[in-house]
């Protein structure tokens, strides 16, 4: 065995690295399985490691989706297409993270979200006069894409601090899929 190159575990070990690896942060099935099969010394082992968390109720996909959905929402400030994108890469079923993602934003009021995720980027500044300067409104605008909220509520906020509101319109049209 190489220098830094970790033993293959039993079903056991496998077991307990599963726990250990649950109990510093929350996953998907599908992130922990990866992260069991490049460890297990059987590849199967992993899977029944994972059928065994699941039927104790230490994983469950659906719960892991909502309450990282209702995280992302409430304590990043992130906009829906954001946490459905970041569901994604944490390997979750793409049914489940839109799902979840509708969930969590049925109720949310994309403006009232977009105004403070702009309050916090924009902490100490004079929004209005900084969005004056098109490269600003354009990076100000893009930042919001980014953060996953939707091109026109991005629009509209932006317009009540915008005196260029109709370069918005053309960012708007150049933005849509």
């Amino acid at each position: 065995m190489a220098r830094g190159e970790k033993k293959p575990l039993d079903l056991d070990g496998l077991t307990a690295y599963a726990a250990r690896i649950l109990s510093a942060r929350a996953q998907s099935s599908s992130e922990l399985r990866a992260k069991l099969k490049r460890r297990a010394a059987r590849a199967q082992d992993a899977d029944l490691v994972i059928a065994r968390l699941k039927d104790a109720g230490y994983l469950n996909d659906q719960r892991f989706a909502e309450s990282f959905a209702t995280w992302r929402r409430d304590n990043d400030g992130f906009g829906k297409a954001r946490v459905t994108r970041d569901l994604l890469n944490r390997r979750v079923a793409p049914s489940l993270a839109r799902s979840a993602a509708d969930a969590a934003f049925r109720q949310a009021d994309e403006n009232a979200m977009i105004e403070n995720f702009l309050a916090r980027k924009y902490r100490g500044k004079n929004l209005g006069a900084l969005l004056q300067e098109p490269s600003s409104l354009a990076a100000a605008f893009r930042k919001l894409r980014a953060a996953g909220f939707s091109v026109g509520g991005s629009i509209r906020v932006l317009k009540r601090y915008a005196a260029q509101a109709d370069q918005l319109d053309d960012l708007e049209t150049a933005e849509e899929p």
